[in-house]
């Protein structure tokens, strides 16, 4: 996307681009593909603890689809309030924020004793780390030189395969430990030690990005521009080598893009102020400042994709996130189907059906080895597409790779129909999770093009609550069916995919023009 800029200063292009890339980049990258890989871990944890702290929480399956559905209506409420936040009082900020509350969370959770109050705090982890995920992507995204943004931007896939596969590496490493610790009122058992350590990784990751400046466009856009002039020569002068003298942009020109045609110089002037809010009158400016922001969103020229991007978040997100939170479980019972009936086959409704006709006696605090085993397998299986997106997104495009994920991600889905042992279970699953995860990250990459700065963060927000609001309804939808009837959300599922597939052949090719 193009812009327009008053005379006077180097554009905020070229002065990214004279910065150089280097170790300022790449450390910028892995510190947000940290970020990534613990969003990663903090959305699927529940998927092991389902099965893990069934006994101790005495749940059954609807029960646990409620458990699932809490992070994702934290999701639904956190997303569109981060995303606010961030674009009036900056990415890092509220990235710390994000990052700091989850980690919290995560450690109150583990020692949680009652089922109402785990669920609870659940769902305050989801509020948190819906905004980590929303802004991480433009954070890093307005640091780049259009040249390597696209890119630099896909390469986050890599991150988000790793922890797929950390989680259950780490789970099986703790969740299978012979430990508990028991008193009167209070049980903290191997699940729950699982629980507290993945919360970590967010502290240590909100400590490790203090020390990183807030995003140059941001500053550019509120008019700090002596700001952002120097965080652009802290980055020349840690990619070079060089002095900070000899960064030869003196001055930045304003950008006036097309969206800001639509926004005033006092609401520009309002934006700045919102940084530091103090008083009532800061928040009701706030509020006000929102509003306006979404009514941009809603009117032309962007609605076309603010609306696409919801639909298309909606469709991928139901399926996906859903699908990806039951595997664990679905492996479990077909370990147990196998136990107790050995040598026969069954689809996968049959199996749900069994496990719950037959409920065992005992009530182990433990998962058997093969489903953390197969979980590991189906986040190995995420590898490849995880280098063949950022390798090969400027000779295919970003658009190509949505459209063929969703397509081949909804024939797999009706093939989860006609599986009939575990090992077919597991193959498809692979393939499912490679190719949804694969989609999950490029509609990131691709919001970042469609959207202007004083926008980009909001527009993600608010097509990540319509995908986790799918979520929400796609977890309880999938939780009371399918011992009882699991034709229905399978089918549902597949739909959705295609749906949204078709959908992504209506965006614009990305990653060619100057980020606005």
């Amino acid at each position: 996307m193009g812009l327009d800029f008053v005379e006077g200063g180097a554009t905020f292009e070229h002065a990214v681009t004279e910065t150089g890339f280097g170790r300022f980049h790449y450390g910028l990258m892995a510190l947000c593909g940290l970020v990534y890989l613990d969003t990663a871990m903090g959305i699927t944890i529940l998927s092991f603890v389902l099965p893990a702290a069934q006994c101790d929480f005495d749940m059954d399956s609807p029960k646990k689809g409620w458990l699932n559905a809490a992070p994702m209506l934290g999701m639904v409420l956190g997303s569109y309030f981060w995303g606010c936040l961030a674009d009036t009082r900056g990415r890092r900020v509220v990235l710390i924020a994000t990052l700091v509350m989850d980690g919290v969370c995560g450690l109150a959770s583990s020692i949680s004793q009652y089922y109402g109050v785990f669920m609870f705090l659940r769902f305050l982890n989801g509020f948190a780390i819906t905004g980590a995920m929303g802004i991480v992507f433009p954070y890093l995204g307005e640091f780049q030189p259009t040249k390597y943004r696209e890119k630099i931007l896909c390469w986050m896939e890599v991150f988000w395969t790793c922890g797929i596969i950390l989680l259950p590496g780490i789970a099986w490493l703790t969740i299978s430990l012979p430990f508990r610790y028991e008193t009167e009122g209070f049980i903290f058992g191997s699940w729950q030690l699982f629980v507290a350590v993945c919360a970590l990784p967010s502290l240590v990751v909100a400590a490790w990005l203090s020390v990183y400046p807030e995003s140059p466009k941001f500053l550019l856009e509120c008019g700090e521009y002596e700001e952002a002039l120097e965080i652009l020569q802290e980055m020349f002068h840690r990619n070079t080598g060089r002095p900070k003298s000899e960064y030869s942009v003196k001055s930045l020109r304003e950008p006036r893009s097309r969206a800001m045609s639509v926004v005033s110089t006092t609401s520009r002037a309002s934006v700045k102020s919102l940084r530091s809010i103090r008083t009532p009158k800061d928040i009701k400016l706030l509020v006000e400042e929102v509003w306006d922001q979404t009514k941009q969103l809603c009117r032309p020229p962007h609605r076309y994709y603010t609306v696409l991007t919801c639909l298309i978040q909606f469709g991928l997100t139901t399926s996906y996130y859903t699908l990806m939170m039951w595997f664990p479980e679905l492996f479990d019972r077909f370990e147990y189907f196998s136990q107790e009936h050995p040598g026969e086959t069954a689809s996968v409704c049959d199996v749900s059906g069994a496990a719950l006709g037959e409920p065992s006696t005992d009530c182990p605090n433990h998962i058997d080895d093969q489903v953390f085993l197969h979980t590991l397998i189906v986040g190995l299986a995420c590898i490849p597409t995880s280098f063949w997106l950022p390798l090969c997104v400027h000779r295919l495009g970003a658009k190509f790779f949505l459209v063929f994920s969703l397509v081949v991600s909804g024939m797999v889905a009706v093939g989860l129909y006609f599986v009939t042992n575990s090992t077919q279970n597991l193959v498809l699953s692979c393939i499912f999770e490679a190719l949804t995860s694969l989609g999950i990250s490029t509609v990131y990459c691709v919001m970042v093009d469609l959207f202007p700065t004083n926008l980009r963060v909001m527009a993600a927000a608010l097509s990540l609550t319509f995908g986790r609001g799918g979520a929400l309804f796609g977890n309880l939808v999938f939780s009371y069916l399918i011992d009882i009837n699991c034709v229905l959300p399978i089918a549902l599922f597949a739909a959705l995919l295609f749906v949204s597939g078709g959908l992504c052949l209506l965006l614009p090719n990305t990653g060619k023009g100057e980020i606005d």
